[in-house]
């Protein structure tokens, strides 16, 4: 078991993106970010809060993302995880969390890489 986690947290987001506060604007930019990154989408879950932002995860056969949206406060935190068995899946984690960032567009971020597990 080997993996790589990596987390965003964006700030200076604006709100007034669809993605912000719309499940299914988040929900469809997520999953054509999974695709050209070249992960298999399994399952998925959109919850879009009262009044205000929008949870979303998005399963996928080499594990998930998560996306968490505050349009209130213009922050957005992304989680996308991969395992590495029978294939590096490292550089299309890194495009899918790139094309995640793209859509929100924020004047700031905080980036980390976990390389969970161990090496084989």
């Amino acid at each position: 078991m080997q993996g790589l986690h990596l987390t965003a947290d964006l700030s200076g987001c604006d709100p007034a993106r669809p993605v912000m506060g719309d499940a299914a604007a988040l929900r469809e930019r997520c999953l054509a970010a999974v695709r050209a990154a070249g992960l298999a989408p399994v399952g998925e879950v959109f919850h879009r809060f009262e009044p205000g932002g929008v949870t979303g995860v998005v399963l996928l056969a080499e594990s998930h993302v998560a996306v968490h949206t505050w349009p209130e406060l213009g922050a957005v935190t992304l989680d996308v995880y991969v395992c590495n068995f029978g294939a590096d899946n490292s550089a299309r984690a890194r495009a899918l969390l790139a094309a995640l960032e793209q859509a929100f567009a924020p004047a700031g971020a905080q980036r980390h890489e976990i390389v969970r597990g161990t090496q084989a």
